[in-house]
């Protein structure tokens, strides 16, 4: 840590930490009673308070980790301070505990920018810093740090459990990873992508090993777009996982996350499925739009440190250079846009969330226009996979594979899915510049801005319903 770091690095919590208590009371203040899902979350909390943990709403469709890390924090400071009546495990004090995983979101953001960065440590401490509390201002995510939803807490988890994978720690991320399990099912595959890295780090000694007896060290760093390429990278996977020897030394390394996965597949077959609850609005289907979508997303939240005129440039050098690729891409692009868009009746029943503007405003102009925004689509995807060229291509491959499990299925267009995704693509990237950094705090802030402003100030009613309704992600 160079000179001050840790200081400015406090500094900023301290501030941060503050900024966010006083935009918390505000909110708290307009909206007291639950809002949305978290007349669930709030109504059975205050069930796990009070010592009922054999009764549970079948409205909520994940494991009880939210309510049980929110008694175990509020209980012990009841008992320290001796609190009584309504305020203990109420709405205000439930929504709080976001606020507490938030301030643990920025360090962890923090130390994994440092341990990812090590070789950009020189002159380097003030984006470190930045860009750790760039990232814990991520709109859609710190939006959430003022409700009592299980976003925050299930990417507090989601990180802390890729912090000790990265510092080699692999029991203690295993069960972290666990909790994060406990937050949200879908999290196995973000403990499966921590697995993933350590099967691709001992692919990237493999293939140095390899490579350094045929007097060619050089890393295969970026898909291989040529026939020759795949064949080379197929055959090398084919070996890798075929070796009884290579096979063994991944497995006395992952063995924790093989029992995680062991267990979960158990869960499954005990629970005859991965939703518990209301499981008719969560069915899983094939909507490979899902990638398209989430790639437009990290191509716009991304805008101030990803894109440039040089990076434009090389994507038209690229479709001059391979075109027939590209007309491939675009095809099979079609295809399935054509035949697996699906559409969830939530999407279209509720006006109280961003998307279903998106959805209204620009899928549904026309039935052209879906088919219209693919070229986007594949400047997002060519983008996306640019910005982490730095990262082995073993890596990327098992950063694909996961992002698509964790998007694909879902037939909810929700951009709260895409927090976690978002989050490991920003992290990977080289770390940009202090001037991108600051565009891009700016960037986060206004948007925070409007949408915390759109939910406080700009309410609205229902025809048949005298409650007050408030837009949000």
């Amino acid at each position: 840590m160079e000179k001050f770091e840790g200081y400015i690095f406090t500094a900023l919590c301290s501030t941060n930490f503050l900024v966010s208590c006083l935009l918390f009371s505000k909110i708290t203040r307009e909206q007291r009673e639950p809002y949305m899902d978290e007349i669930f979350h709030v109504r059975q909390a205050q069930k796990y308070c009070y010592g009922k943990f054999n009764e549970w709403d079948p409205m909520i469709t994940t494991l009880p980790g939210l309510y049980l890390a929110s008694v175990g924090v509020i209980k012990p400071v009841v008992w320290l301070v001796d609190l009584t009546g309504k305020v203990v495990c109420s709405t205000a004090m439930l929504r709080f505990i976001n606020l507490l995983f938030n301030c643990g979101i920025l360090y962890l953001l923090y130390l994994i920018i440092c341990k990812l960065h090590l070789k950009e440590k020189t002159k380097t401490a003030s984006r470190r810093v930045l860009s750790a509390l760039s990232l814990s201002t991520f709109p859609v995510l710190y939006f959430f740090n003022f409700l009592y939803y299980t976003d925050v807490g299930s990417t507090f988890f989601i990180l802390f459990t890729y912090l000790m994978t990265l510092y080699g720690c692999h029991k203690a991320s295993a069960l972290l990873g666990v909790f994060a399990i406990f937050f949200r099912q879908t999290n196995i595959i973000w403990v499966a992508f921590c697995a993933a890295t350590v099967v691709a780090n001992k692919m990237d000694e493999t293939w140095r090993t390899e490579q350094s007896k045929k007097k060619d060290d050089k890393l295969p760093c970026q898909i291989p777009f040529s026939v020759s390429g795949v064949k080379r990278v197929m055959r090398f996977l084919l070996e890798f996982l075929t070796t009884a020897n290579h096979v063994k030394a991944v497995t006395l390394v992952a063995w924790p996350y093989i029992l995680v996965a062991v267990g979960f597949i158990a869960f499954i077959v005990l629970n005859d499925g991965i939703v518990i609850g209301d499981r008719t609005s969560h069915e899983a289907c094939l909507n490979f739009p899902q990638l398209f979508y989430f790639f437009s997303f990290a191509l716009f939240f991304s805008i101030p440190t990803s894109l440039c005129y040089h990076r434009a440039l090389r994507f038209l050098q690229t479709l001059k250079k391979q075109p027939l690729l590209y007309l491939v891409i675009t095809g099979l692009c079609l295809l399935l846009v054509w035949k697996f868009t699906f559409v969830h009746k939530y999407l279209l029943a509720d006006n109280r969330h961003f998307p279903f503007y998106v959805w209204k405003r620009i899928f549904q102009k026309h039935e052209a226009v879906r088919f219209a925004l693919i070229p986007a689509y594949v400047f997002a995807a060519w983008n996306f996979v640019d910005a982490l060229k730095s990262r082995s291509l073993f890596w990327i491959l098992a950063f694909l594979v996961c992002l698509l499990a964790a998007t694909v299925p879902q037939k909810l267009l929700e951009f709260r899915y895409f927090i976690v995704p978002y989050l490991l693509y920003r992290l990977h990237m080289p770390l940009p510049s202090l001037t991108r950094l600051v565009l891009e705090f700016l960037f986060y802030t206004a948007v925070n801005a409007a949408t915390l402003y759109i939910f406080v100030n700009k309410t609205f009613q229902w025809p048949n319903s005298p409650a007050v309704q408030r837009f949000m992600w």
